[in-house]
């Protein structure tokens, strides 16, 4: 019998006018960007901890804490590469990864196939084994009213 293991991770960033907005380490033109410590990347934060819950690795916020100045600012991707560096000492590969990014805007569709595409190539995984979807709070709470964006992300890992 195979072993198999679900990581589930979330973030969510407040909005904040005049930063880049940074979804799956891809830059979407818009009017606001995301507040945060590091890029504010809430689609690679919410990876980071599905990857470390499921294989039982401190979560983003433990290896990368926001009162360290090294982290100030930093890309995501690199928080995710070491992340990874953490997977590959356990005996643990990623098999899937499912992502629902939460936002009244921008409209997503339009960046999908660029995300999925970066999502691959920083996982080091063909992007069939990848589904983002894009949704909307229909005018409710924070990130409906455009306040923030969420993330939510599956990640199944089996043992190698």
């Amino acid at each position: 019998m195979n072993d198999y293991r679900v990581g589930l991770g979330y973030d969510l960033h407040r909005t904040e006018p005049g930063r880049p907005l940074v979804l799956a380490n891809v830059t979407v033109p818009h009017s606001f960007g995301l507040a945060g410590h590091s890029d504010a990347d809430v689609v690679l934060h919410a990876l980071i901890d599905a990857i470390t819950g499921a294989a039982g690795l401190p979560d983003v916020g433990e290896m990368f804490p926001n009162t360290d100045p090294a982290y100030k600012g930093v890309d995501s991707a690199r928080l995710l590469a070491a992340a990874l560096q953490r997977l590959a000492q356990t005996r643990w590969r990623i098999v899937n990864v499912d992502v629902v990014i939460i936002a009244q805007t921008p409209k997503l569709s339009p960046h999908k196939s660029a995300m999925k595409a970066r999502l691959a190539e920083l996982l080091g995984i063909e992007q069939d084994r990848i589904n983002l979807k894009g949704k909307t709070n229909e005018h409710v709470d924070a990130v409906g009213q455009e306040k923030a964006i969420a993330c939510h992300c599956v990640v199944l890992l089996a043992a190698s």
